[in-house]
């Protein structure tokens, strides 16, 4: 039986869906997004697959309502990272009321309070529509939350990360930048003939400090603090005895919301094209860019979801904003009012990964009550 929370997610866990983009040979989505459409049928809600590329594919799954009502998006991600570093990582143990296993935390307990509101969506006969995206790839590049959005919209999102039960109204953007200096190979015996493009990165990367000095000179966001930047990743040369003739750096820029794209990448060109060096030469490149996220505090998703939380609860939750990223981002940039509410727990990406089963089942709940204030 697979009905209640702790069973439901204990199958999840059970599935392994490593992302294969982030470690190769990864299993990938195609078995658990298979057992989650088979779950959602069986349980009586219309489900289909929805191919972002060859084996990656996403659940989408739907409740009808009768007519007249709002449409509400709900998103949880299927893949995980790898397991490497974590012993029996798949087989799901349940201690002082804590799930562990790869997963647990982030996402599957999102996942497994996800299904099991859809099928009470099922029961409730609401005016409007409740549709549910799970979603390959969140973890490397979000394809399936692209290819599902080129298919649907929907009049206000929740997406399922784990929150501690609060509800997130923002989150930082990251920009990817690499950065190459270029030298003239040489023997190493021969200063005369050679440039060295390692020393001339040196140049670069003491920009890094002063750039880092003028992100948290600049107005903190309520929630979010300063933006930041950091190297992540150098390198450089062939031999001990010879001069090199390029030096690669790849960084990272975590941006907050009401930052452009072309004023980040706009301080990396600045701070080359200023720089002046003996025969200095670089490059500057744009490798990847995600939005940062934010929903106004009075948005009709934000203030039902606020209302029912706290009647499951007990208590108004808190509303925070957390620095990593988001498929919110996505949806949000699709003109979808998004906030993010999960359940509790510890160990993303860590050796040791888990959920608080009371959380799962309350947000469960709350995602239930939500639905039929907002969708009737």
């Amino acid at each position: 039986m697979t009905d209640t929370p702790a069973e439901l997610l204990a199958a999840l866990i059970r599935i392994d869906s490593t992302n294969p983009s982030l470690v190769p040979g990864g299993a990938g989505e195609t078995q658990l997004a298979h057992f989650v459409a088979d779950w959602l049928r069986a349980h009586g809600v219309a489900a289909e697959l929805d191919e972002a590329g060859p084996g990656r594919p996403s659940v989408i799954a739907r409740v009808s309502g009768r007519g007249g009502g709002r449409t509400l998006l709900l998103n949880a991600h299927l893949d995980t990272v790898g397991t490497a570093s974590m012993p029996d990582a798949l087989m799901p143990r349940t201690e002082n009321g804590r799930m562990y296993g790869r997963g647990s935390y982030d996402m599957k307990g999102g996942l497994a309070a996800c299904l099991l509101a859809l099928v009470d969506a099922a029961q409730a006969n609401l005016r409007g529509e409740v549709i549910l995206m799970a979603v390959a790839d969140e973890e490397y590049a979000s394809l399936g939350t692209l290819s599902v959005l080129r298919r649907m919209s929907a009049d206000a999102a929740i997406v399922t990360e784990p929150t501690s039960l609060k509800l997130c109204v923002a989150h930082k953007g990251f920009t990817w930048h690499q950065i190459k200096t270029f030298g003239i190979a040489a023997h190493g015996s021969r200063p005369d003939l050679g440039q060295d493009a390692v020393a001339q990165m040196g140049w670069v990367l003491g920009q890094l400090e002063g750039l880092q000095r003028s992100l948290e000179a600049r107005p903190a966001h309520p929630l979010l603090g300063h933006a930041s930047v950091h190297a992540s990743r150098i390198e450089g040369g062939q031999e001990l005895s010879s001069y090199p003739a390029e030096c690669t750096l790849q960084l990272e820029r975590r941006t907050l919301p009401g930052e452009t794209l072309e004023a980040v990448c706009a301080e990396w060109d600045d701070i080359l094209r200023h720089l002046t060096a003996p025969n200095f030469r670089a490059e500057h490149q744009l490798l990847l860019a995600r939005a940062a996220f934010s929903v106004p505090e009075d948005a009709p998703i934000v203030q039902s979801l606020r209302l029912q939380a706290e009647r499951v609860l007990g208590y108004p939750p808190e509303l925070t904003g957390l620095g990593f990223w988001m498929d919110s981002a996505l949806l949000a940039e699709a003109g979808i009012p998004t906030v993010v509410f999960g359940p509790h727990g510890a160990g993303a990406h860590g050796a040791e990964e888990w959920v608080d089963l009371k959380s799962v089942e309350q947000c469960r709940d709350v995602l239930s009550a939500t639905i039929r204030d907002f969708c009737d």
